[in-house]
Parts: structure tokens; sequence; C-alpha cells
């Protein structure tokens, strides 16, 4: 018996002999997986998680009257203006060399989204008038979800879109200010947005790929910030948050890494035959 099909044989074509299963092969690409390099690579999860939780507790100090618009918009520049300059240190200028930017051009288009949120502040906050409260916070919430399941955390996956999740975080910003009291409240809720949800996780993918030593402390110093903020609000949703935490950064990669064990991919001569040669010069 010969396994071809184009020669008369005395067997049926769905034929097989016994060194049929010699060429099986288990797990041919299974990857093998560490606990601390998967912790470590669940702190962008956590670090989203944080940003999100800041975020809402940020706009809930500036409903209740307990943070100022001025407050925050101060603290929000510093922050930026100190982030800036880490985000050149870290790599010696290097990343901006390669892209050609200068710092004028940044300060333009930092000038330019200033001054049109600005003006545009009155119209944010009479946007959704018309909208009840209760349906903005749904879509604020459902909004802030959509953002943490489209955010880019590093896989090469179809469902990451960071256009998508930045969109996303901003339109729940911009639903949030509108229950805020004044257009000043909701022109600073929406520049702060902005920040902690397209520039932080610029400076955080920038720490994590050239100190990881730093971006493991800062992610660290991140979530108990995060965490302390909430405590002031509720310490049940405190110890729930910590939990969440916890279970992402900890439990999470232990059941990944447990479950890769139980893996069992099997290959050989019934799988369907791939054309590893390339094919462009004949297109």
């Amino acid at each position: 018996w010969k396994k071809v099909l184009y020669e008369r044989q005395p067997f049926p074509d769905n034929y097989v002999d016994q060194r049929f299963l010699e060429e099986l092969r288990k797990n041919v690409h299974a990857r093998q997986y560490r606990y601390r390099a998967v912790v470590f690579q669940s702190g962008a999860v956590v670090q989203q998680l944080c940003s999100v939780c800041v975020f809402a507790l940020t706009w809930w100090y500036m409903d209740a009257g307990m943070l100022s618009p001025q407050g925050l918009f101060g603290a929000a520049l510093v922050s930026s203006l100190l982030g800036y300059v880490l985000f050149d240190a870290v790599d010696g200028g290097a990343g901006r060399w390669a892209s050609g930017r200068t710092r004028w051009a940044d300060l333009k288009s930092t000038l330019v989204f200033i001054a049109f949120t600005y003006g545009f502040s009155p119209v944010l906050k009479t946007l959704t008038e018309s909208i009840s409260t209760d349906t903005i916070y749904a879509m604020s919430a459902l909004m802030l979800l959509g953002h943490l399941i489209f955010f880019d955390y590093g896989a090469n996956a179809a469902i990451v879109s960071s256009t998508l999740s930045l969109n996303m975080a901003l339109f729940a910003s911009v639903c949030l200010a509108s229950r805020l009291p004044r257009s000043l409240h909701a022109f600073v809720m929406v520049t702060f947005a902005m920040q902690i949800f397209a520039l932080w996780p610029m400076l955080q993918k920038k720490l994590k790929a050239r100190t990881p030593r730093c971006y493991v402390g800062v992610t660290v110093l991140f979530a108990l910030a995060a965490l302390a903020g909430l405590a002031t609000v509720s310490s049940v949703g405190a110890v729930l948050f910590a939990s969440l935490l916890l279970a992402v950064s900890c439990l999470c990669p232990y059941c990944l890494i447990r479950l890769q064990l139980l893996k069992d991919n099997i290959h050989g001569p019934w799988d369907e035959a791939e054309i590893k040669e390339d094919l462009s010069r004949f297109l």
C-alpha cells in the first residue's frame, strides 16, 4: 500500500495502514508560560482597571463638590509635564528622534486641543440634557466596559482596537461631564479623561519596554492609590476592587498555567495541507 491516490491499489480510498499513528504529534504549537512572566504581563490589565477606577472617583469627587476643577486641572497639568519629561528621559529621546516630531509640534497640538475643548465645553455640558441621568450612568458604564474590552493590552487579536477603546472612554467622559455643575467642570473632566486614557497608557508602554522594574513599581503604586481613593468612598467597594486586582494579577495567571498542562492538541497526516512557500510572485 502506498499513500497515493493516483495509482490503482487493491485498497479502498480511505484505507490506512498501521504506520498511520506513527506521525502523531501533540502540542506542536503550545506555548510554555512562566508564572512571573504572566503576572508581569497582567500589569497592563491592572493599569487599565485602576485608570477607570481613578477616573470614576475623580468624577464623583467633582460631582460632590469635594474637588475643584481648578485644583484638578493644576494637578493634571503638573503630572502631564512630569510624564512628558519622563517619556523622553526613558529612551534618551530616541523615540522622538525616530518619529521626527518636535516639542514645538507637541505644544501646538496641546494648545489646540485645550482651546477647542474649552470652547466647546458649554456644548458638552448641555449635550445630553434631554437624556435621563440613569441612562447617562448606564451608557457611561457600558462605554467604560467596552474601553476595557477593546483596549490594546499587547495581544495580537482581532478584538483589539485602540481607536475604538479610546473613543468609548471619551464618550463616557462626555456623558459624565454633562452631569457636573458647570461648563468648567465639563472641560476639566474631558481633559483629564484624555490624559488618563490616552497619554498615561503611552507612558506605561514605554516604561514596560525600557524599564520593567520601574513599570512594576509604578503599577503597584497606581493600584494602591486607586484603592486608597476608593476606600474613602466605599470600604466594601475597595475590598471588592482589591479582590479583583488580586484575581487578575495572581489567580488568573495561575489558572492559565495549570490549564496549559491539560492542553492536548494532536497533529498528524490528517491535518489540512499548508502551503508555506511564498506564492506572491504568482499573483
